[in-house]
């Protein structure tokens, strides 16, 4: 949890402007200022489409409100089918989950690495394995909108 809470911590210093870089995304002297320490950056995901290939949709219009969120899926268990009515990406702090989405398509998602969720799609984690699995979620939704849907039919 303190490496992605230090990572987001970062990305969100750097986003404030480094135009001089050739990604000006990433500024390390904002986050190191008069050049003491070494930062390290590691982009765990980055793209305009989810893991399933799906574009992102706009932002939204209404009244933004960011949520992070730590999950436990314990051990050989599965979650519900549900769906994000925002975009969403997460970072898999322990363990690893495989994510399957409606139409048959799957994700494994391990410990260290980051995953771009679906928007609008029906999906579901399962972890299969005997460790807890943790994973952070940032979700970029709307203030009194839910960050997932359960589906009534299992």
């Amino acid at each position: 949890m303190k490496r992605f809470c230090i990572l987001l911590s970062l990305v969100l210093l750097f986003l404030s402007g480094c135009n001089s870089l050739p990604d000006p995304h990433i500024c390390p002297t904002v986050a190191a200022p008069g050049g003491q320490g070494n930062v390290k950056v590691e982009i765990l995901a980055e793209s305009d489409s989810s893991w399933d290939g799906a574009k992102l949709p706009s932002y939204p219009t209404e009244a933004a409100q960011i949520s992070v969120v730590k999950f436990t899926i314990p051990p050989h268990s599965k979650l519900k089918w549900h769906k994000h009515p925002s975009m969403n990406a997460g970072y898999m702090i322990s363990g690893e989950i495989l994510v399957t989405a409606e139409d048959g398509q799957t994700q494994v998602v391990k410990a260290g690495e980051g995953l771009i969720e679906t928007v609008n799609t029906w999906h579901y984690g399962r972890n299969d394995s005997d460790i807890p699995a943790e994973i952070v979620v940032v979700y970029s939704g709307v203030k009194d909108r839910a960050l997932a849907i359960i589906r009534d039919t299992q």
